[in-house]
């Protein structure tokens, strides 16, 4: 069957979507420039609703914030239409400051960014198709029994399509927008200029190095081949905990851009809301045994907290791990840092809080010494389930509104912005994504039992 068919017969069918609804297609802009002028034209149409908003706010007899001009829901909507049209590092970086709990953005910030979380707009079928012909050949089609045209998923840097090879294997593939490697860099910078130049980013929060390993992260979330190694490795680090299943890759179909993965069916862990009791528990215990894993035992956490990531099997009660582009390894210093970090919280030992944060490497700005216990308070804040003693229940508490508020107040009040270390902020965001679904799930979980194998002996 010539491409051509196949491509009008995925069209058809991908453009009615799952049970009838429609899905939304764009083109990724590809060159620099016309991703430049995107970002440029966003700025411009927001500058011009700030202006109209402010003057009607006038003539009213308000004098009103420039936040507040911003953060008008057609601008929120603005904002977040464009960077899901950009994809790549234009929605990932929106994604990523979205997703900060609270100590480096202004909540104004977090929630006109917010809208990112939501999936991405798929790649018209003419696109893809050109993409599987550059990654693979002409005959691309002749590799499978099946192809299907509309993508499970569509996110920021790719989308996931099935398929069936001859073997009979259903296949994951997740197949990179063309462009996005070259226009991270360039993205990154634009984004932080608009975000910049609107106002809404404190002028004393030096972000430089954070957006430097952004880009690093992102470079690395853009290796399908890279991640394909990780996922290995993952499999191997996990060979002997049956509770946990993770997909084989298929190497010969795996290139720079496409990676092809085993296709595990399970249900969305958000899902399980109406699940029994005992079925969000085990779910949020294992996931928070396999963070403490990675930084304690392993070094290696991934750290995208989408809730996309994770899928439940019914039948094994295993949980599915299924992303592994967002992994980042960690030093010996800083697991270590955290480890001793958990262990004086539970002990309410400041002192050796103030030592293991440094050892992080936090305070390494100018602080007084109320600001060094300002920090410590949230520490001790977020460490709220560790330090109870017996089962947590997430369903019945107001943590991450209050861990927001501290640090909101950490800013405010003791007029401390600063940068936390980059590794902090990639596995704060890892723990606070488990915080959310275990809230959303309202699981019930001992997590001081699950730390305590970790537990460092006050000497």
């Amino acid at each position: 069957m010539k491409t051509e068919t196949i491509i009008n017969q995925g069209e058809k069918s991908a453009n009615k979507g799952k049970q009838g609804t429609a899905r939304e297609y764009a083109k990724v802009p590809k060159g620099r420039l016309s991703r430049l002028g995107q970002l440029g034209s966003l700025a411009t149409r927001v500058a011009g609703s700030m202006v109209t908003e402010g003057v009607k706010q006038l003539a009213q007899g308000n004098r009103p914030k420039a936040s507040e001009l911003l953060l008008t829901p057609g601008n929120a909507k603005r904002v977040a239409e464009q960077l899901a049209q950009l994809r790549g590092a234009a929605m990932k970086v929106g994604q990523l400051l979205s997703m900060d709990a609270g100590d480096l953005l202004p909540p104004e910030l977090t929630e006109l960014l917010a809208r990112l979380r939501a999936e991405a707009k798929a790649m018209p079928i003419s696109q893809l198709n050109a993409v599987l012909q550059d990654e693979w050949d002409i005959d691309w089609q002749d590799r499978f029994q099946t192809f299907s045209f509309y993508p499970v998923a569509a996110a920021s840097i790719g989308q996931v399509h099935s398929a069936t090879n001859w073997q009979g294997e259903k296949i994951a593939l997740k197949i990179q927008y063309p462009g996005i490697k070259e226009s991270i860099d360039s993205d990154v910078d634009n984004v932080a200029t608009l975000l910049r130049v609107s106002g809404v980013l404190p002028k004393e929060v030096d972000y430089q190095d954070l957006l430097e390993e952004a880009k690093k992260q992102l470079h690395a979330e853009a290796d399908y081949k890279l991640e394909a190694e990780l996922l290995k490795q993952y499999k191997q680090l996990l060979a002997t905990d049956t509770r946990y299943q993770i997909p084989d890759v298929f190497d010969e179909l795996t290139t720079d851009n496409i990676l092809a993965m085993e296709f595990l069916q399970g249900l969305p862990v958000e899902s399980l809301t109406n699940q029994p009791q005992p079925i969000r528990d085990h779910v949020m215990a294992l996931a928070f045994e396999l963070l403490f894993k990675e930084i304690f035992s392993f070094r290696l956490v991934q750290t995208d907290p989408n809730f996309a990531n994770f899928l439940y099997n019914e039948q094994s009660r295993q949980l599915i791990l299924l992303d592994f582009g967002a992994t980042r390894a960690y030093p010996s210093h800083v697991a270590e840092g955290y480890q001793q970090l958990l262990s004086a919280a539970l002990e309410h030992n400041k002192p050796a809080m103030n030592l293991a944060l440094r050892q992080i490497g936090f305070f390494r700005q100018p602080i007084t010494a109320s600001q060094q216990n300002a920090v410590i308070e949230l520490c001790l804040e977020a460490c709220e389930p560790i330090m109870t003693d017996g089962v947590f229940d997430f369903g019945q508490t107001d943590l991450a509104r209050r861990i927001r508020d501290t640090g909101t107040a950490l800013s405010m009040k003791e007029n401390y912005w600063h940068t936390p270390p980059a590794d902090a902020i990639f596995f704060h965001r890892k723990l606070g994504g488990l915080y959310l679904l275990a809230a959303r799930l309202e699981a019930r979980v001992n997590v001081r039992e699950i730390f305590s194998p970790y537990l460092l002996k006050a000497e």
